[in-house]
């Protein structure tokens, strides 16, 4: 969960791979999971989809006891704004959903005006190409 990721858990990521168009998104949810590889694109076992991850950089160390790199991962379920938007988060966001816009390497992404359910802030609408 978002609130769970430290900025220490992060520091090795050296790209987010986006694998759909987030300006289109109001928010995704983010996970630390862990992964057999640094990079490449990691399996996804939850309801919904996956539409990003993170990719580690060769300074990344695996865990003693399991061997496994921590990596974030977005994704989104059924019942997420995108797919519903009368329904379940029409306002407001689960705990772990951050506005894709505001992440990066290495940086948690926050929640917006946008990823609540409210109209998108000036300051977030400066930041669109």
């Amino acid at each position: 969960m978002s609130a769970l990721i430290a900025e220490d858990e992060i520091v090795h990521e050296v790209d987010l791979v986006w694998l759909e168009d987030i300006s289109r998104l109001d928010y995704v949810r983010q996970s630390l999971d862990r992964l057999p590889t640094r990079r490449g694109r990691p399996a996804y076992h939850r309801d919904g989809r996956m539409v990003g991850y993170a990719l580690l950089g060769p300074k990344a160390k695996p865990s003693r006891s399991s061997g496994t790199f921590r990596r974030r991962v977005f994704w989104l379920l059924p019942h997420d704004r995108d797919s519903a938007p009368d329904g379940l988060y029409a306002r407001g966001a689960p705990a772990e959903a951050v506005d894709a816009r505001t992440l990066a390497p290495g940086t948690k992404g926050r929640k917006t005006e946008r990823s609540e359910g409210g109209p998108m802030s000036s300051a977030m609408r400066e930041l669109l190409p």
